[in-house]
């Protein structure tokens, strides 16, 4: 789910003080960068909400560049890892792809999370949204011959109480929001986040 929601700030706010609380999105990236005491690039909005997700991840960006438009100021070779959390690569574009290979040092990642679905999260959304489906197959624009591999991290958003479950789904995600609380016997929803990473030049990574 991209946190950046425009609706009702102070419970999105909220909403992002409740999204997975146990900080696996940062371990995910620490173990697939890492990114302590690394040169990274982060691909964000120009408010870089994702930034403490970074930083809880040991990373200290050089840059917050914004995203979608992927011309990153850096010189060639100079950065271990270009991270981007929900605000680029919404697919593969291969002038994005061969942008990241400019700046990133031999060995160096390329580390973008989306949602993956499959999850409570995701039937808040549009169910045919392209994450829940096209990205994560073989045959989608990551694992299809782009060089990406996919790690999905199992996440919740855990509420302190039903209520407050309900008081912030319904406000922010009206009907559906009102059928998920409806549905909740603890609080927290699961959630599932994907992770492709790919290596400098798209070449071969373990798994």
């Amino acid at each position: 789910m991209d946190l950046r929601l425009e609706q009702a700030p102070h419970l999105a706010d909220r909403l992002r003080s409740v999204a997975d609380v146990e900080g696996k999105v940062a371990r995910a990236l620490d173990a697939l960068g890492p990114l302590a005491d690394r040169d990274v690039v982060l691909l964000d909005t120009d408010d870089a909400p994702t930034l403490p997700i970074v930083r809880a991840a040991g990373g200290d960006p050089l840059v917050v560049v914004p995203a979608p438009l992927l011309a990153i100021p850096v010189p060639d070779a100079s950065v271990d890892v270009v991270v981007t959390l929900w605000a680029a690569f919404r697919g593969v574009a291969a002038t994005d792809v061969a942008e990241v290979d400019r700046v990133l040092r031999p060995g160096g990642r390329l580390l973008v999370v989306h949602d993956y679905g499959r999850d409570d999260v995701s039937t808040l959304r549009d169910p045919e949204a392209p994450e829940y489906g096209a990205w994560s197959r073989r045959e989608g624009p990551f694992l299809r011959g782009a060089g990406f591999r996919i790690r999905v991290v199992h996440c919740f958003w855990t509420f302190s109480s039903l209520e407050e479950a309900r008081e912030i789904l319904v406000e922010l995600f009206g009907e559906r929001g009102e059928a998920a609380a409806d549905r909740m016997k603890r609080p927290r929803l699961s959630w599932n986040v994907a992770v492709y990473h790919r290596l400098q030049g798209g070449g071969d990574q373990a798994a």
